[in-house]
This record gives structure tokens, sequence and C-alpha cells, in this order.
């Protein structure tokens, strides 16, 4: 597969991406797809055979399923990807559950991260440090 550069980021990305907006398959996005966790795994092994190493996914992708699946078929081979995920759809019904907002984008950050069952090192560490 060939790679190249995003950007300046020192990232080397595959120029082939997989989407995973079937992953989950609840509410409008039933009509796109319904791909469950088992399927998920063996479609990410075809990727990562074929040397794709760049996942997109969103939070709106079937209420945030998209991104539970994606972590969960991923596993201990999280390590191996990029994932890119979108965060401007709204999410919720408040005023602030959708937009460009630094509030709205640091919680969908957070929200996506923990669906993807990741974690933020940096925050962690703040946090070690403050004591809580």
């Amino acid at each position: 597969m060939e790679t190249r550069f995003l950007g300046k980021s020192g990232l080397k990305i595959s120029v082939l991406s997989f989407g995973t907006m079937t992953f989950g398959g609840s509410d409008f996005f039933q009509e796109i797809g319904a791909t469950q966790v088992d399927e998920a795994q063996h479609l990410i092994d075809i990727c990562l055979d074929a040397g794709v190493n760049i996942f997109d996914t969103a939070d709106v992708y079937s209420n945030g399923l998209s991104e539970e699946i994606l972590g969960k078929a991923l596993g201990k081979r999280r390590s191996d990807v990029i994932i890119a995920t979108k965060a401007y759809g709204r999410m919720g019904k408040g005023a602030n559950d959708t937009g460009l907002s630094r509030y709205h984008l640091i919680r969908a950050c957070e929200d996506s991260l923990r669906r993807l069952t990741l974690f933020c090192h940096s925050r962690q560490r703040k946090n070690r440090n403050k004591g809580y």
C-alpha cells in the first residue's frame, strides 16, 4: 500500500482509508449498514493485511455506536492505526451539543476517546500531578 505524509504532521498514512459509517446501524444509519463487532474485526483484518492504516469514523454515526464497535474491533491493534473522527454533529438536545465551540469540541473528543476505549495520556498526567 502506498503511503503519504499527512501534511507536516510527520504521520505516514495509507492512500486509502476505511470508513466506518456502516458500523452499528442504529436510527438513520440502519439503512446504510449494521456491521457488528465480529464482522468489523474481519473487515479491519482485511484492511490491515492490505496496508490500510487510517480509519474514518464520526460521533454521529449510529449515535456513537460506530466508534464503540471500531474500538472493540481494533482491540490491541489500536497502536497500529490512525483514527480520524468528526465532532461537529448534534449529539444531544442541548444548545451546546453541536457545533465547533471549544466547549463542544472538548466534550466530543473526550466522548469519542471513551467510546473508542482510548484515553488521553496528557490529561491523566495533569490530573495525577494535581492529586486527582
